[in-house]
């Protein structure tokens, strides 16, 4: 069985910024500074990245050896700590020497100072908003990009030093900070987990489809991937070396993942897969994960059509079953030649949330839903039960026969990411959030998913159109609009939020 490679950690590089002034005049400030980097760093270990805290950048001396030592690191993001007052001229030479993206974090201590009893000393330890104007504008100024996160620190007990109570580990301000902290922790790796990353692109686009049709060299340009042009011949070359035992044990997984469809569905093209089909899919499966590791894969985006009849279009008809297996295992993989939406699927499975692929299937008026599906493959990992099988008399558009996944994404918050490409070429993100439902689907052999959106359809459609998007788009779990925000800003790729 192929094993699912592991996932880098992003690497996250963290500070804390202070005046060197302060530590003669105010004992003790320091170190209470750094405790709360120390927090920081620790908190953000524990979202799975791997941190170095550097300490506390107090002069433009440190500020230097602060942003050699994130070179030297290979820091994939730079998390700013505003512990107190700095001056801007300590903090630049830090981002002018290492140009990892940046989110400076204004996150004070205590929901509210002890006014009677507060001295200098115990203000400055929570002053960390005072010097992000003048960070702004020195970043500005420099033309470097910067993120801020304000709110309060999340402290679950008050050090000894402090005049007031600094446990804010429940309140409101300090959980949507480290929500919006965790999300950059995310979308860093997201990107360092592209950076590098193995696109197969087997066969080619389906003919016509001009939206699909994408730029290689601007793809690797703006994600960091590399594309591996595949033809059906290296896949033949697998499939010749499939043994009897490999074809039987792929069975025994196939049953396991998918239901083997019973029943004669209404449509006289979708019935029960025949036993021939389902050994086929399940020798053309084994030579798919041997291509995979040939060739080191990590996303695959396949379509072939050659002449009718040909050897080619037998083994293109057994795509499905196995392409919806490696899906599931962490290779997604796009049909139709949809480079762009292999890419959503990507990301949506380096974060854990599914990413199947989807287009629009119908509108149901009565139910205020968009059926959104394909003809496969299938995330299983976000399935609502087993998907079913069906053996085809024909995919529909497409030459050949073969077994392919009848599934619906499970009931709940859902957000589809689409990836297209603009008139200058760069790749734009289009994000909605909305509701998966449990309403009824066709038994057809394809994947669907009702869905309702914020806004009834029409008014929807009418946004999304707008937008030039692709037909195509990945469909992932739960509410993630704010985080698919930062992964296209960490990798500068233009998105819109719809609805």
């Amino acid at each position: 069985m192929y094993e699912r490679k592991d996932l880098k950690k992003p690497r996250i590089g963290i500070y804390s910024m202070g005046l060197k002034t302060y530590w003669a005049q105010f004992p003790g400030l320091k170190e209470r500074l750094i405790e709360y980097g120390e927090f920081i760093a620790g908190k953000v270990e524990a979202f799975g990245a791997e941190v170095y805290y550097y300490g506390l950048v107090d002069c433009e001396q440190e500020g230097k050896k602060a942003g050699e030592y994130f070179n030297e690191i290979h820091a994939d993001l730079i998390l700013a700590h505003s512990a107190t007052y700095v001056t801007s001229a300590s903090i630049l030479p830090i981002h002018q020497i290492c140009s990892a993206p940046s989110v400076v974090l204004n996150l004070q201590p205590t929901a509210r100072i002890n006014y009677q009893k507060t001295t200098t000393g115990e203000w400055l330890a929570h002053c960390g908003a005072c010097p992000v104007p003048e960070l702004s504008n020195a970043f500005n100024r420099a033309g470097i990009k910067f993120r801020v996160v304000n709110g309060l620190l999340g402290l679950n007990h008050t050090p000894e030093i402090s005049m007031t109570d600094e446990i804010t580990a429940e309140r409101p301000e300090a959980r949507r900070a480290w929500k919006k902290i965790e999300e950059w922790i995310l979308a860093a790796k997201v990107k360092c987990n592209l950076q590098g990353a193995r696109f197969g692109f087997l066969g080619n686009t389906y003919s016509g489809m001009l939206d699909m049709y994408s730029d290689f060299t601007m793809f690797q340009a703006q994600t960091g991937a590399h594309l591996q042009i595949l033809e059906m011949c290296d896949l033949d070359r697998h499939l010749q070396s499939v043994t009897g035992q490999e074809i039987t044990e792929k069975r025994k997984e196939i049953k396991e993942f998918f239901i083997i469809s019973e029943d004669a569905a209404a449509d006289p093209l979708a019935q029960k897969p025949a036993d021939a089909q389902l050994e086929w899919s399940a020798k053309v499966a084994v030579a798919q994960e041997k291509l995979v590791k040939e060739f080191d894969l990590d996303a695959l985006t396949y379509y072939y059509h050659g002449a009718p009849g040909n050897y080619y279009e037998d083994i293109q008809g057994g795509f499905i079953v196995g392409h919806s297996l490696l899906t599931a295992k962490g290779i997604p993989c796009a049909g139709e030649g949809d480079l762009k939406t292999c890419l959503a699927m990507k990301i949506c499975d380096i974060l854990g949330l599914g990413g199947s692929f989807c287009e629009i299937v119908t509108v149901d008026y009565d139910d205020n839903t968009i059926l959104l599906g394909h003809d496969g493959p299938f995330h299983l990992e976000i399935a609502k039960g087993k998907p079913i099988l069906r053996g085809m008399g024909l995919y529909h558009g497409k030459q050949g026969t073969g077994v392919s996944v009848e599934a619906k994404v499970r009931t709940g918050a859902i957000t589809n990411l689409g990836c297209t490409q603009t008139i200058d070429g760069r790749l734009k993100f289009i994000i909605s959030e909305a509701e998966s439902t449990d309403g009824e689907i066709m038994t057809i052999g394809n994947t669907q998913t009702p869905v309702r959106f914020k806004k009834d359809p029409d008014f929807y459609m009418d946004e999304w159109f707008a937008e030039s998007p692709t037909h195509h788009f990945a469909m992932s779990i739960g509410h993630q609009g704010s985080l698919y925000e930062k992964v296209a800003d960490l990798l500068e790729v233009q998105s819109v939020t719809l609805g």
